[in-house]
């Protein structure tokens, strides 16, 4: 359906994390949640930007993100009809890169015209595959090792279905020989956050030992060609994270033998249309996708269990409760897992959960409200 796009107000938050999250680029104790609002009719569609508060996973940090959809991004679009939430992202200005900050823009143009049309997300964009979505946990580096197997049974005692750990140099093989020694039978995954180089490749090798799931970008965050070369040589399937930022790389990386799975982050591939792109891709070719997290609010998270319910999402993902991350969220209800490790699609228009407004307000240190003929607040 067409939709006039009247106004867009980008809000951002602070919101301490329950627990610090460290992985091999640093540790994070809090967020800065950067949320977007566009209204059309009288009715306001919501998205998440998910990069950091630091340039470290890619290009984008918040402060970047919140002055691009200030006083660039917003005023391109504000005032203009878009024929569908599919064909948002064709008009937006050719700015280069940053397409978590044109993500969050867009995750919300697909909540609205999902809203104005009174069905659920999910159903919008093609998902249903699957009423529950299986979920794993992302767990960070912890002071001890001790501390580590301690987070990961409680995490197993809630339900989750995979444990995913981060891991760094100094940090990996002993680690993860503790965790097969203690739980030999769980699903494990091992994330690297590009720690590694080739010339690691024989030390990465000893993880075969370990029969994970999956090594995620263990090399360079704009790496496909060392990846390949890395495949080979492991028996671990490589899983690419941070290089897959849409179609083309997924299907180069494919081409290659540069991976054997797919992360997808909604963000990192610049919203819903990029995502299906990389999903279908991956389809196509016999790769499994999942979900990855960037410790989202309730709003990205929720974006993220719409994706989740696509056809070739087969594996686990990293949406979690919301509990794990906050005291309180910013949606109503929380998102919840249940004792067998999944989340339930919700049937509410848009992405089905309510949005707790007098708490987004609270938290909200900066705004800008950008109009038809305005270039921000």
């Amino acid at each position: 359906m067409a939709l006039r796009i009247e106004r867009i107000t980008v809000r951002q938050l602070q919101m301490p994390l329950v627990h610090f999250f460290e992985t091999s680029f640093g540790r994070t104790t809090h967020r800065i949640i950067t949320l977007v609002e566009v209204t059309s009719g009288g009715v306001s569609g919501w998205g998440e930007v998910t990069c950091g508060e630091r340039p470290f996973f890619n290009e984008e940090w918040a402060e970047g993100a919140f002055l691009l959809l200030r006083d660039l991004i917003g005023p391109a679009v504000v005032g203009r009809e878009v024929s569908s939430a599919a064909e948002f992202h064709k008009m937006l200005p050719p700015v280069r890169g940053h397409l978590m900050t044109k993500g969050g823009l867009e995750c919300a143009v697909w909540d609205l015209e999902a809203r104005l049309e009174g069905v659920p997300l999910w159903r919008k964009i093609g998902g249903g595959a699957r009423r529950e979505i299986p979920c794993g946990v992302s767990i960070g580096i912890q002071d001890t090792v001790e501390q580590l197997l301690e987070k990961i049974q409680t995490e197993l005692e809630a339900g989750y279905q995979r444990i995913k750990v981060k891991i760094k140099p100094g940090w990996d093989v002993g680690v993860l020989g503790r965790i097969r020694e203690k739980f030999q039978g769980i699903k494990l995954s091992a994330d690297a956050n590009s720690a590694y180089t080739l010339g690691d490749a024989a030390h990465l090798k000893q993880l075969d030992a370990f029969h994970l799931m999956m090594i995620e970008q263990p090399l360079a965050w704009d790496d496909i060609i060392d990846h390949a070369e890395l495949q080979k040589q492991l028996a671990t399937p490589v899983c690419l994270d941070e290089c897959i930022r849409g179609a083309r790389h997924a299907e180069q990386a494919i081409r290659l033998g540069a991976c054997r799975v797919i992360n997808i982050k909604l963000g990192r591939v610049g919203g819903f249309a990029g995502a299906r792109a990389v999903h279908d891709a991956a389809e196509r070719a016999g790769i499994p996708v999942w979900c990855g997290g960037m410790l989202e609010s309730g709003v990205g998270r929720a974006h993220n269990i719409a994706l989740s319910s696509l056809e070739n999402f087969t594996l686990p993902g990293d949406v979690s409760a919301s509990k794990r991350y906050w005291e309180r969220d910013i949606i109503d209800p929380p998102v919840e897992v249940t004792p067998e490790g999944t989340i339930r699609l919700r049937d509410e228009p848009g992405f089905g959960y309510e949005l707790d407004l007098d708490y987004i307000e609270r938290l909200t240190f900066r705004r800008a409200e950008i109009r038809p003929g305005e270039a921000g607040a």
